[in-house]
């Protein structure tokens, strides 16, 4: 059993994009890193196609858009198209105004292959020193707050002075520490694969029943590649339970919805002798996500729903904060009680604000039957793009900053739950229609 490792500054707890990330950044500031990944080929990564602040913390990285556009890691993203079944699109692309003064903002941005991106980030984490161990961590050795050491299942136990977790769904230490947590919507499930094309457009392109089903079923399809898309069905668990208890395959219900709309029934992959790829999840949120010596990044801070496309960016971003956190109080035991509560506040309130107006907005029925699925798109897309540039744009870090950006969210949410309330009163749900 090895007892622990030599002069490590942090130890970070999961190998995907958000710990890996986390380390770039930490080596960077002169901390020796240990990168703790449980099965870096075991995973299949989702989160292909990226909003419009992901590449401006990729590039931070040292990978810039034009480098992964040249080396086909990445194709360009110009819009979304919204697709209704039966007729009806709509495109979304954000306004000129935000690339002007004052904001400046990149209106540029692209899809990737999850899995070459990861690859790529994973050189810079070698080629940076980081020390990288394929070992899964099973249990968190803490003395109050303060976590001491983390225990491996080869059986290693590993101290250091800091601590990130970015255990992604398993959420380590917030199970560790039993944090509240905050649940968006019922249980989904992706189901997705990969088809060559003859040529694919520069976007993504969502496909959906629109108004009228009680909760919203959707599809997606995202050019990773100039001849390769990834399309993908988004449901609800018990939608897919029902189906499976029909006795249908997950291969038959995935084939089954690529039937249902024109652009998609004519997919042809290379192979299918495997089934389509598959997970489960619940969109989420933990409270209380910084300890004194420890952070809780990406997906096991906040899981934010897929269509949103903000997974990649809040991972990032996650990491580029908490990594800043420890870097500045490095020559301290612990971190600010502030300096924590500030960071875990602006993780609560984005998660929240993304989950809940894409819930009450397109899932679920009464906005959506009220003013249409197409307009319903505008009414979540403009706040939530805008907020994102925003909050890229300005990084509200401080006690003010923080206040007052989770202010402006508080009220958009108050006034989506007023429109939500009138709309849900004027209009009844159409019956289910399970297909």
């Amino acid at each position: 059993m090895r007892t622990n490792f030599d002069h490590i500054d942090v130890t970070v707890v999961g190998g995907g994009l958000a710990g890996m990330a986390a380390s770039i950044h930490l080596a960077r500031a002169g901390f020796q890193v240990l990168c703790l990944e449980a099965d870096p080929g075991g995973i299949d990564p989702v989160g292909e196609s990226l909003d419009w602040s992901a590449p401006e913390l990729l590039r931070v990285l040292g990978l810039p858009m034009d480098h992964l556009l040249q080396e086909e890691i990445a194709t360009w993203k110009r819009h979304v198209i919204l697709k209704i079944r039966g007729g009806g699109a709509q495109h979304y692309i954000p306004s000129d105004w935000l690339g002007q003064p004052p904001l400046n903002i990149e209106l540029r941005t692209i899809h990737v292959n999850r899995t070459r991106l990861n690859q790529a980030v994973r050189e810079i984490v070698l080629r940076d020193g980081v020390t990288l161990v394929s070992d899964k961590v099973v249990t968190v050795e803490r003395d109050g707050k303060r976590t001491n050491a983390v225990l491996t299942e080869s059986g290693s136990k590993v101290c250091s002075p800091w601590f990130i977790d970015a255990s992604g769904s398993a959420s380590l230490f917030p199970r560790a520490f039993d944090l509240p947590v905050h649940e968006y919507g019922p249980r989904k499930v992706a189901i997705w694969d990969y088809f060559s094309v003859g040529e694919s457009v520069e976007g993504t392109t969502l496909h959906a029943d629109g108004e009228g089903p009680p909760y919203m079923e959707w599809m997606w399809q995202i050019p990773i590649h100039s001849k390769t898309v990834s399309v993908g069905y988004v449901t609800t668990g018990e939608i897919i339970k029902e189906k499976r208890k029909q006795g249908k395959t997950i291969e038959q219900i995935y084939t089954e919805q690529l039937a249902h709309y024109e652009d998609l029934r004519d997919l042809h992959s290379d192979s299918h002798t495997a089934s389509p790829r598959t997970t489960s999840y619940r969109c989420r949120a933990y409270e209380n996500i910084v300890g004194p010596n420890w952070l809780v990044v990406g997906e096991a801070a906040s899981m934010v729903d897929p269509m949103t496309s903000n997974g990649v960016t809040a991972a990032l971003r996650h990491a580029e904060e908490a990594s800043s956190l420890i870097a500045r109080y490095r020559n301290h035991r612990q971190l600010p009680w502030l300096a924590r509560t500030l960071y875990g506040r602006r993780v609560l309130d984005l998660a929240t604000f993304f989950n809940v107006g894409i819930e009450k907005v397109v899932y679920d029925w009464p906005i959506r039957n009220r003013i249409g699925a197409l307009t319903a798109g505008d009414v979540y897309t403009i706040p939530a793009w805008s907020i994102n540039h925003l909050y890229s744009r300005f990084q509200p870090r401080g006690f003010a900053g923080t206040m007052l950006f989770g202010f402006l969210l508080s009220t958009l949410r108050a006034a989506l739950n007023i429109f939500y309330w009138f709309c849900k009163r004027s209009r009844q749900a159409s019956p289910v229609c399970a297909t």
